[in-house]
């Protein structure tokens, strides 16, 4: 009989980690394992799995919910009642909450999925958890399993964080090959509106590049709290002319179909899935020299890579881009190759369930 997994994500918006814990478990259930989901009640992951045929717990995890010994006890029963072989936990509070109740169940394989390429740091509380509740961790790319040690040399062992790259769905994409480069050049950006994803370097950039007299539209998609004062800054630099505020894009394809170059001016990323969706759309990806990016975007080959906050860097290189349609197309096609041969989803999900089974 193959492994019980139970996958334990409380995160009420939908991100990057939701999205892969959603689709973990289905590929996973769809093998013939047994999966059961726990998720936030009401939260995005739950709306998006209530109708999936998955098994699902439904929690209400806080920040603080570590704090409340009734809470910890309800998952200790819950953990006791479902025996899970492998739990996978998602976010520092599933940790705090989510690992310590499995702990206390004596679950044996406590998985930390971690995919935030951010510095852990080095207190009292994660050096207990860390070190004596998980028992493996899964990380997104190098760069993410590089900064869990990183304040604590021997906070986590390194033998025991394996590093498996998300994967993309390529058969949900129909990428247009060779565009033709029309009068206006247009960049595009995805992502969620907020600080993390610095789309206010994308404000400053158009000012730039209207000063250098580009023909140009920046698409900017997604939504997210700083929706508003994104708008705000568009107008007081008076850039509103040549910045579109798309709002949550439901169709990739049609969004990238639009685009001549991508860009991502990130502070920092786990995985930018956004890359590897641009490029699998042939477009040339500039992003800054940050986090994982190294590990998506080869350098002056699928795209470019600029040192962090260096916009005058970054409107160069798209000025050569719009001049040069020959090494645009051509980084296309390099960065569709690209992620056909590292990121493809069936393939690296099987690359996940090796892994579950070998632990």
């Amino acid at each position: 009989m193959k492994k019980k997994i139970c996958f334990f994500n409380s995160v009420k918006s939908w991100g990057g980690g939701e999205k892969w814990h959603l689709e973990m478990a289905l590929y996973l259930k769809d093998k013939g394992y047994q999966v059961v989901l726990y998720c936030q009640k009401n939260g995005a992951l739950h709306k998006k799995a209530e109708n999936s045929g998955l098994e699902l717990r439904l929690i209400d995890i806080e920040n603080l919910s570590f704090l409340n010994p009734f809470k910890i006890y309800k998952l200790v029963q819950l953990f006791k009642k479902d025996t899970p072989d492998i739990l996978i936990l998602n976010a520092s509070k599933d940790i705090k909450t989510g690992a310590v109740a499995a702990k206390l169940a004596e679950i044996e394989k406590i998985v930390y999925r971690r995919g935030s390429a951010i510095p852990i740091k080095n207190t009292s509380l994660n050096r207990f958890y860390f070190k004596k509740v998980l028992t493996h961790m899964l990380a997104n790319s190098q760069e993410t399993k590089r900064t869990v040690n990183q304040n604590n040399a021997t906070l986590f062992p390194k033998e025991k964080i394996e590093v498996i790259y998300n994967g993309i769905h390529l058969e949900n994409y129909h990428p247009i090959k060779n565009k033709s480069k029309g009068e206006t050049f247009v960049i595009g950006n995805l992502g969620r509106l907020e600080y993390q994803k610095n789309q206010t370097a994308l404000l400053d950039m158009a000012v730039m590049l209207k000063s250098k007299n580009l023909n140009f539209k920046l698409i900017i998609g997604g939504e997210g709290r700083l929706l508003n004062s994104l708008k705000n800054k568009a107008k007081e630099l008076d850039v509103e002319d040549v910045v579109v505020f798309q709002g949550y894009v439901e169709d990739v394809n049609t969004f990238m179909s639009q685009l001549d170059v991508f860009v991502l001016t990130s502070h920092w990323e786990g995985f930018g899935y956004v890359i590897a969706e641009a490029s699998y759309h042939y477009k040339p990806v500039l992003a800054f020299n940050v986090s994982s990016n190294p590990e998506i975007i080869d350098n002056n080959v699928t795209g470019f890579l600029i040192e962090k906050d260096n916009l005058v860097d970054l409107v160069d290189k798209i000025l050569l881009l719009n001049s040069n349609e020959e090494m645009s197309l051509d980084m296309g096609v390099k960065g569709h190759d690209f992620v056909n041969q590292h990121f493809d989803a069936e393939i690296n999900n099987k690359k996940v369930e090796t892994y579950l089974e070998s632990i």
